[in-house]
């Protein structure tokens, strides 16, 4: 889905920004520009850079205590 018309930035686009190493929502928008001519995507561009790094911080506290590993 398209999140800034101004620039064509994708939902999707977002996410892999955040894959390849953003941390932040400035960093997102340093890197892809969303948000930076009428700004009426900035909320709608948070919220993805929100759940994203929500999703990749859980997925990684799942990586970090695999369901294999005991206690001796």
């Amino acid at each position: 889905m398209y999140v800034c018309l101004c620039l064509g930035v994708t939902d999707g686009q977002i996410r892999e920004a955040i894959y390849e190493g953003c941390c932040s929502y400035r960093e997102v928008r340093n890197a892809l520009e969303v948000g930076t001519q009428c700004g009426k995507c900035a909320c709608l561009a948070k919220q993805v850079v929100k759940e994203t790094l929500t999703e990749v911080q859980s997925s990684q506290a799942a990586l970090a205590y695999p369901a294999a590993y005991s206690i001796a």
